[in-house]
């Protein structure tokens, strides 16, 4: 199903800056037993996101009652992803001042990703490399042509996800996860004040793990630090967390360990 400002609708306007230049956002958000996941903390970062690309949004009621009448005409678990667009505009980079955002909703089956929340994932390290941008830094804009570049690095069932470095080799993120490591008790997550993206699932960790007594910070991490460590796991709001057991291509192997369980089974608490 496909809602664009709240009609049943499959054409956009060619002249939309969400095609013409990704000049929008975009939340992918589980669809399980009946209810939406994590809608606060999506809608709150898609405004986050819309204030720093000043995109003239913030009409959250009538998003949700749009994702209403999405959820009501569909069963089974999914995937319902939300984008949004600066609107309609002439030629040129310079946004036009008139433009009215374009709110587009879809619902799509759940992925077929692989089971491995107690085995464990393979992953393998991308060669290419994010871009330092600050001013983009955090937020799901639609500009992902690194993470499709990247994801086009491999073709094997086997490996599950890719990792993802900077220009100045610092370990940022999955092509579709954030990373954690864990190191003598403590938990560790990449800064990602320059680039990535700061996850739903990747903030409900961070709080859990003040709930849980863990002891975590945001770090500059390297590739050093994550084959130090004693235990990776990565992680978004469809999979929650995988734990990370062997890095494709080396003999490196880590344990689905003893602080990865205690999140995992936080999470299937909260979410039961």
């Amino acid at each position: 199903m496909i809602l664009i400002n709240g009609q049943p609708e499959t054409m956009l306007s060619v002249a939309d800056r969400g095609l013409q230049y990704g000049d929008g956002l975009f939340e992918t958000i589980p669809f399980r037993h009946g209810r939406l996941e994590y809608l606060k903390e999506h809608t709150e970062r898609l405004l986050r996101g819309c204030k720093r690309l000043q995109i003239d949004f913030n009409d959250i009621a009538a998003l949700e009652r749009e994702l209403l009448i999405v959820c009501n005409q569909i069963s089974g678990d999914g995937v319902i992803k939300i984008i949004i667009t600066r609107g309609s505009g002439g030629r040129g980079y310079k946004p036009p001042i008139d433009s009215t955002p374009q709110r587009i909703i879809t619902f799509h089956p759940l992925p077929d990703y692989p089971l491995n929340r107690q085995s464990g994932i393979t992953v393998q390290l991308c060669s290419t490399r994010l871009a330092k941008n600050p001013l983009l830094a955090g937020i799901k804009h639609l500009n992902r042509l690194e993470q499709v570049i990247a994801r086009n690095e491999w073709d094997s069932a086997d490996i599950a996800e890719g990792l993802m470095l900077n220009y100045d080799d610092e370990l940022i993120e999955g092509t579709m996860s954030n990373v954690f490591l864990v190191s003598d008790g403590c938990l560790f997550t990449p800064n990602l004040n320059s680039c990535g993206i700061e996850g739903v699932m990747r903030e409900r960790i961070l709080a859990l793990a003040c709930t849980l007594d863990i002891p975590h910070e945001i770090v500059t991490l390297t590739l050093d630090d994550l084959y130090q460590a004693d235990e990776v796991f990565v992680t978004n709001s469809l999979i929650r967390v995988w734990p990370v057991t062997a890095l494709h291509g080396t003999n490196k192997q880590w344990p689905h360990g003893d602080i990865t369980k205690r999140i995992q089974k936080a999470l299937d608490t909260a979410e039961s």
